[in-house]
Protein backbone atom coordinates (compact mmCIF):
# COMPACT_ATOMS: atom_id res chain seq x y z
CA UNK A 1 0.00 0.00 0.00
CA UNK A 2 0.94 3.76 0.00
CA UNK A 3 -0.12 6.68 -0.03
CA UNK A 4 -0.51 10.75 -3.31
CA UNK A 5 -4.92 16.71 -4.90
CA UNK A 6 -3.53 13.88 -7.23
CA UNK A 7 0.51 13.12 -5.89
CA UNK A 8 1.38 14.20 -2.51
CA UNK A 9 1.24 11.29 -0.34
CA UNK A 10 2.05 8.85 -2.82
CA UNK A 11 5.70 7.22 -2.31
CA UNK A 12 5.37 6.11 -5.74
CA UNK A 13 4.77 9.22 -7.21
CA UNK A 14 7.18 11.36 -8.31
CA UNK A 15 6.13 15.24 -8.78
CA UNK A 16 5.97 15.32 -12.57
CA UNK A 17 3.64 12.51 -12.25
CA UNK A 18 0.58 14.56 -10.51
CA UNK A 19 -2.20 14.93 -12.93
CA UNK A 20 -4.67 15.98 -10.18
CA UNK A 21 -7.03 17.67 -13.05
CA UNK A 22 -7.16 14.59 -15.38
CA UNK A 23 -10.68 13.55 -15.71
CA UNK A 24 -12.46 10.87 -17.98
CA UNK A 25 -14.92 12.06 -20.08
CA UNK A 26 -17.88 10.56 -17.07
CA UNK A 27 -16.09 12.63 -14.69
CA UNK A 28 -16.26 15.89 -15.94
CA UNK A 29 -20.40 15.24 -16.57
CA UNK A 30 -20.53 14.70 -13.08
CA UNK A 31 -19.10 17.96 -12.23
CA UNK A 32 -21.71 19.73 -14.46
CA UNK A 33 -25.48 18.48 -13.63
CA UNK A 34 -28.11 19.38 -15.92
CA UNK A 35 -30.56 22.15 -14.93
CA UNK A 36 -34.00 21.26 -14.20
CA UNK A 37 -36.86 23.00 -15.71
CA UNK A 38 -38.26 26.11 -13.92
CA UNK A 39 -42.07 24.18 -13.43
CA UNK A 40 -40.22 21.11 -11.67
CA UNK A 41 -37.80 23.21 -9.65
CA UNK A 42 -40.57 25.35 -8.26
CA UNK A 43 -42.59 22.26 -7.92
CA UNK A 44 -39.75 21.17 -5.67
CA UNK A 45 -38.99 23.96 -3.72
CA UNK A 46 -43.03 23.87 -2.22
CA UNK A 47 -42.40 20.00 -1.42
CA UNK A 48 -38.71 20.67 0.29
CA UNK A 49 -38.93 20.27 4.14
CA UNK A 50 -36.27 21.32 6.58
CA UNK A 51 -33.44 19.04 5.53
CA UNK A 52 -32.55 16.27 8.47
CA UNK A 53 -28.97 16.61 9.37
CA UNK A 54 -27.46 13.92 6.81
CA UNK A 55 -26.02 11.15 7.84
CA UNK A 56 -22.47 10.92 7.30
CA UNK A 57 -20.87 9.76 4.43
CA UNK A 58 -18.72 6.00 5.36
CA UNK A 59 -16.19 8.02 3.94
CA UNK A 60 -16.78 11.21 6.67
CA UNK A 61 -17.23 8.03 9.12
CA UNK A 62 -13.42 6.18 8.53
CA UNK A 63 -11.59 10.06 8.46
CA UNK A 64 -13.00 10.22 11.98
CA UNK A 65 -12.13 6.36 13.54
CA UNK A 66 -8.58 7.35 11.74
CA UNK A 67 -8.19 10.76 13.25
CA UNK A 68 -9.08 9.00 16.83
CA UNK A 69 -7.16 5.65 15.96
CA UNK A 70 -4.37 7.16 15.21
CA UNK A 71 -4.26 10.33 17.63
CA UNK A 72 -1.39 9.33 19.56
CA UNK A 73 0.23 7.74 16.90
CA UNK A 74 3.78 7.53 15.60
CA UNK A 75 6.17 5.21 13.83
CA UNK A 76 6.55 2.34 15.42
CA UNK A 77 3.10 2.95 17.33
CA UNK A 78 0.31 0.20 16.94
CA UNK A 79 -3.28 0.89 17.67
CA UNK A 80 -4.59 -1.24 20.31
CA UNK A 81 -6.70 -4.68 19.15
CA UNK A 82 -10.02 -2.50 20.24
CA UNK A 83 -8.95 0.12 17.99
CA UNK A 84 -8.12 -1.75 14.61
CA UNK A 85 -11.24 -3.74 15.27
CA UNK A 86 -13.02 -0.02 15.48
CA UNK A 87 -11.21 0.90 11.88
CA UNK A 88 -12.00 -2.75 10.65
CA UNK A 89 -15.54 -2.26 11.03
CA UNK A 90 -16.00 1.15 9.02
CA UNK A 91 -13.29 -0.44 6.27
CA UNK A 92 -15.06 -3.54 5.80
CA UNK A 93 -18.74 -2.85 4.40
CA UNK A 94 -17.13 -0.28 2.16
CA UNK A 95 -18.04 -0.81 -1.72
CA UNK A 96 -16.99 0.94 -5.01
CA UNK A 97 -20.24 3.48 -4.47
CA UNK A 98 -19.00 4.89 -1.53
CA UNK A 99 -16.08 6.42 -3.02
CA UNK A 100 -17.47 7.70 -6.24
CA UNK A 101 -16.01 4.95 -8.08
CA UNK A 102 -17.39 2.53 -10.91
CA UNK A 103 -15.61 -0.50 -12.50
CA UNK A 104 -15.77 0.98 -16.14
CA UNK A 105 -13.80 4.59 -15.10
CA UNK A 106 -10.88 4.74 -17.42
CA UNK A 107 -8.60 4.40 -14.43
CA UNK A 108 -9.31 0.51 -14.73
CA UNK A 109 -8.50 0.32 -18.61
CA UNK A 110 -6.08 -1.60 -20.16
CA UNK A 111 -5.03 0.21 -22.97
CA UNK A 112 -3.16 -2.75 -24.68
CA UNK A 113 0.37 -0.71 -24.61
CA UNK A 114 3.08 -3.01 -24.11
CA UNK A 115 4.49 -3.06 -20.45
CA UNK A 116 2.47 -3.03 -17.40
CA UNK A 117 -0.71 -0.67 -17.50
CA UNK A 118 -0.01 2.50 -15.50
CA UNK A 119 -1.74 2.36 -11.52
CA UNK A 120 -3.67 5.79 -10.64
CA UNK A 121 -3.59 7.01 -7.00
CA UNK A 122 -6.75 9.12 -5.71
CA UNK A 123 -5.82 10.70 -2.77
CA UNK A 124 -8.19 11.25 -0.54
CA UNK A 125 -6.48 13.15 2.46
CA UNK A 126 -2.99 13.29 4.36
CA UNK A 127 -2.01 14.59 7.98
CA UNK A 128 1.38 13.93 9.89
CA UNK A 129 -0.76 11.28 11.45
CA UNK A 130 -1.86 8.96 8.64
CA UNK A 131 -3.33 9.29 5.01
CA UNK A 132 -6.46 7.57 2.99
CA UNK A 133 -5.89 6.85 -0.65
CA UNK A 134 -7.11 4.16 -3.61
CA UNK A 135 -5.19 2.76 -5.86
CA UNK A 136 -7.01 1.73 -9.02
CA UNK A 137 -5.49 -1.08 -11.25
CA UNK A 138 -6.05 -2.28 -14.82
CA UNK A 139 -6.31 -5.79 -15.18
CA UNK A 140 -2.32 -7.33 -15.33
CA UNK A 141 -1.05 -3.75 -13.62
CA UNK A 142 1.48 -4.65 -10.54
CA UNK A 143 2.40 -2.48 -7.42
CA UNK A 144 6.16 -4.46 -7.11
CA UNK A 145 7.07 -5.28 -3.89
CA UNK A 146 8.00 -2.95 -0.96
CA UNK A 147 7.77 -1.86 2.76
CA UNK A 148 6.04 0.33 5.62
CA UNK A 149 8.18 1.50 7.93
CA UNK A 150 7.21 1.65 11.37
CA UNK A 151 3.38 2.08 10.10
CA UNK A 152 0.18 -0.18 10.73
CA UNK A 153 -1.96 -0.31 7.16
CA UNK A 154 -5.26 -1.37 6.55
CA UNK A 155 -6.49 -2.52 2.59
CA UNK A 156 -9.83 -2.47 1.58
CA UNK A 157 -9.98 -4.26 -1.39
CA UNK A 158 -13.28 -2.53 -3.21
CA UNK A 159 -13.91 -4.70 -6.47
CA UNK A 160 -12.02 -7.07 -8.74
CA UNK A 161 -9.29 -9.31 -7.54
CA UNK A 162 -5.76 -9.26 -6.57
CA UNK A 163 -2.72 -11.53 -6.04
CA UNK A 164 -0.84 -10.42 -2.79
CA UNK A 165 2.18 -11.58 -1.72
CA UNK A 166 4.01 -10.23 1.51
CA UNK A 167 6.87 -11.03 4.12
CA UNK A 168 8.09 -10.42 7.26
CA UNK A 169 12.13 -10.11 8.16
CA UNK A 170 12.98 -13.21 10.25
CA UNK A 171 14.60 -11.57 13.52
CA UNK A 172 15.08 -13.21 16.86
CA UNK A 173 15.34 -16.78 17.56
CA UNK A 174 14.91 -17.95 14.10
CA UNK A 175 18.17 -16.13 13.11
CA UNK A 176 20.15 -18.63 15.12
CA UNK A 177 18.58 -21.05 12.29
CA UNK A 178 19.53 -18.36 9.28
CA UNK A 179 23.37 -18.82 10.80
CA UNK A 180 23.36 -22.17 9.15
CA UNK A 181 22.93 -21.07 6.03
CA UNK A 182 25.00 -18.90 3.51
CA UNK A 183 24.06 -15.36 3.13
CA UNK A 184 24.40 -13.86 -0.35
CA UNK A 185 25.92 -10.20 0.63
CA UNK A 186 23.28 -7.30 0.27
CA UNK A 187 20.35 -9.55 1.25
CA UNK A 188 18.45 -9.96 4.30
CA UNK A 189 16.13 -13.35 5.14
CA UNK A 190 12.42 -12.98 5.13
CA UNK A 191 9.48 -14.84 5.63
CA UNK A 192 6.50 -15.24 3.41
CA UNK A 193 3.04 -14.26 5.09
CA UNK A 194 0.92 -14.48 2.35
CA UNK A 195 0.81 -15.69 -1.05
CA UNK A 196 -2.88 -16.02 -2.22
CA UNK A 197 -5.41 -14.35 -4.60
CA UNK A 198 -8.22 -12.07 -2.51
CA UNK A 199 -11.60 -11.19 -4.34
CA UNK A 200 -14.13 -8.58 -3.32
CA UNK A 201 -15.98 -8.84 -1.77
CA UNK A 202 -13.53 -9.34 2.10
CA UNK A 203 -12.23 -8.32 4.90
CA UNK A 204 -9.60 -5.60 5.12
CA UNK A 205 -5.82 -7.04 5.69
CA UNK A 206 -3.80 -5.21 8.16
CA UNK A 207 0.05 -5.57 8.21
CA UNK A 208 1.85 -3.61 11.32
CA UNK A 209 5.36 -2.61 11.75
CA UNK A 210 7.06 -5.71 11.76
CA UNK A 211 4.41 -8.33 11.41
CA UNK A 212 1.47 -9.33 8.75
CA UNK A 213 3.40 -8.90 6.20
CA UNK A 214 5.19 -5.39 6.29
CA UNK A 215 6.54 -5.80 2.83
CA UNK A 216 4.24 -6.52 -0.27
CA UNK A 217 3.70 -6.42 -3.81
CA UNK A 218 0.37 -6.54 -5.62
CA UNK A 219 -0.84 -8.22 -8.95
CA UNK A 220 -4.08 -7.35 -10.24
CA UNK A 221 -5.80 -10.97 -11.50
CA UNK A 222 -9.01 -8.49 -12.49
CA UNK A 223 -9.23 -4.56 -12.70
CA UNK A 224 -8.96 -3.79 -9.08
CA UNK A 225 -9.52 -0.76 -6.68
CA UNK A 226 -7.79 -1.13 -3.05
CA UNK A 227 -8.59 1.56 -0.50
CA UNK A 228 -5.28 1.89 1.75
CA UNK A 229 -5.35 4.21 5.32
CA UNK A 230 -1.66 4.48 6.61
CA UNK A 231 -1.03 5.31 9.90
CA UNK A 232 1.79 7.25 9.92
CA UNK A 233 2.11 7.95 6.55
CA UNK A 234 5.50 7.35 4.53
CA UNK A 235 7.96 11.03 5.11
CA UNK A 236 11.14 11.21 3.81
CA UNK A 237 11.82 14.37 6.74
CA UNK A 238 11.12 11.38 9.22
CA UNK A 239 12.56 8.62 7.46
CA UNK A 240 10.18 6.88 6.58
CA UNK A 241 11.29 6.03 3.04
CA UNK A 242 9.17 3.24 0.32
CA UNK A 243 12.50 1.15 -0.18
CA UNK A 244 11.78 -1.94 -2.88
CA UNK A 245 12.79 -5.13 -3.13
CA UNK A 246 13.51 -7.89 -5.59
CA UNK A 247 12.98 -11.79 -3.89
CA UNK A 248 14.29 -14.41 -4.53
CA UNK A 249 14.10 -18.34 -3.97
CA UNK A 250 15.75 -19.38 -0.58
CA UNK A 251 17.31 -22.44 -2.13
CA UNK A 252 19.13 -20.73 -4.77
CA UNK A 253 21.60 -19.33 -2.01
CA UNK A 254 21.48 -22.24 0.88
CA UNK A 255 24.43 -23.63 -0.42
CA UNK A 256 25.51 -27.26 0.76
CA UNK A 257 22.91 -27.34 3.57
CA UNK A 258 19.80 -28.70 2.79
CA UNK A 259 16.85 -26.55 4.11
CA UNK A 260 14.08 -28.29 6.40
CA UNK A 261 11.25 -30.18 4.30
CA UNK A 262 9.03 -26.53 2.94
CA UNK A 263 11.33 -24.10 4.13
CA UNK A 264 11.78 -23.33 0.37
CA UNK A 265 8.64 -21.79 0.12
CA UNK A 266 8.67 -20.28 3.92
CA UNK A 267 11.17 -18.04 3.01
CA UNK A 268 13.22 -15.95 0.73
CA UNK A 269 15.89 -13.66 0.31
CA UNK A 270 15.04 -9.60 -0.16
CA UNK A 271 17.21 -7.34 -1.64
CA UNK A 272 16.99 -3.72 -1.95
CA UNK A 273 16.61 -2.44 -5.59
CA UNK A 274 15.74 1.15 -7.40
CA UNK A 275 12.30 1.55 -7.97
CA UNK A 276 11.36 -0.14 -10.95
CA UNK A 277 11.36 1.41 -14.36
CA UNK A 278 8.01 -0.27 -15.30
CA UNK A 279 6.33 0.91 -12.32
CA UNK A 280 4.17 4.12 -13.13
CA UNK A 281 1.51 6.12 -10.61
CA UNK A 282 -0.42 8.78 -12.03
CA UNK A 283 -2.69 11.08 -9.54
CA UNK A 284 -6.02 11.65 -10.46
CA UNK A 285 -8.83 13.56 -8.92
CA UNK A 286 -10.45 11.82 -5.98
CA UNK A 287 -15.02 12.45 -6.88
CA UNK A 288 -16.70 10.99 -4.08
CA UNK A 289 -18.07 12.28 -1.01
CA UNK A 290 -16.01 15.18 0.40
CA UNK A 291 -14.43 14.60 3.85
CA UNK A 292 -14.53 17.91 5.99
CA UNK A 293 -12.00 18.20 8.07
CA UNK A 294 -13.64 20.09 10.96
Amino acid sequence: GGGGGGGEGCPFMRVEDSLADRKGPELVDLATPGKASKSTSKRNKRRQKKPSPAMPSLVQRLFGTCREVFSDGGAGAVPSPADVERLRSVLDPMRPSDVGLTPNMPYFRNVGNTGRPPVTYLHLYECDKFSIGIFCLPQSAVIPLHNHPGMTVFSKILFGSVHIKSYDWVDGPEQANESLYFQPAGMRLARVKTNTAFMAPCESSILYPTTGGNMHCFHALSSCAVLDVLGPPYSDIEGRHCTYYNDFPFANFSGDSVPAAGDDGVYAWLKEREKPDDFCVVGAQYMGPRIVDN
